[in-house]
């Protein structure tokens, strides 16, 4: 298998990198479109800024890439919010693959960003039931909220999507790169897939 992590301004392709080195996963880490094209699966990783990341993808032509691929594909925290169609994030148009608006947690009693362990909830899907009420880390201050392709749920404040599910595309607002044992499980699920 050809496992891909796109490489772009996104804090976290190191963590994700030692997360499946634990797993024993061989992968490349690449900007470049034919290897993001020709690979089986793909990682799409994220830590950072919805408008400056857009503006990178677009100047290196990868939103169109990743907008077209056919392969099994996993968004990560941002990965995860730029497949939306919109993100309040400095009013960022992102990718469109999810027709949803990336929401802005706005709470007078709660901290923003959302940083810490929260238990997921109605997995389905793609996601196996072992993760039902199990703990995964999240560190965020946009959210998705609940959408038709919602295959997990986690409540701060109220409820939001935790994970998303449509065609190829699989995604999480969770680190599993950090999320020890359920991370893992997060993990293989998707490369299993």
């Amino acid at each position: 298998m050809k496992l891909v992590v796109i490489k772009y301004n996104a804090g976290n392709i190191r963590s994700v990198s030692f997360a499946l080195e634990r797993l024993d996963i061989d992968f490349i880490i690449s900007d470049a479109p034919e290897e993001i094209q020709s690979a089986d699966k793909v990682i799409f990783p994220g830590v950072g800024e919805a408008s400056s990341t857009m503006k990178y993808l677009k100047d290196k032509k990868l939103d169109d890439v990743i907008r077209n691929l056919k392969q099994p594909t996993l968004g990560i925290c941002l990965g995860m919010q730029l497949m939306c169609r919109h993100s309040e994030e400095n009013n960022t148009p992102c990718l469109g693959i999810f027709n949803e608006t990336v929401k802005l947690f706005k709470s007078e009693t709660l901290k923003v960003p959302h940083m810490g362990w929260n238990a997921l909830e109605k997995v389905r899907d793609w996601l196996p039931s072992s993760l039902e009420k199990k703990y995964v880390y999240f560190v965020h201050s946009y959210f998705v909220p609940l959408n038709d392709f919602t295959v997990a749920e986690t409540n701060y404040g109220s409820p939001f999507s935790a994970a998303l599910k449509k065609d190829n595309f699989y995604a999480v607002q969770f680190h599993p790169e950090k999320s020890a044992e359920a991370g893992v499980t997060v993990l293989k699920s998707f490369l299993n897939s």
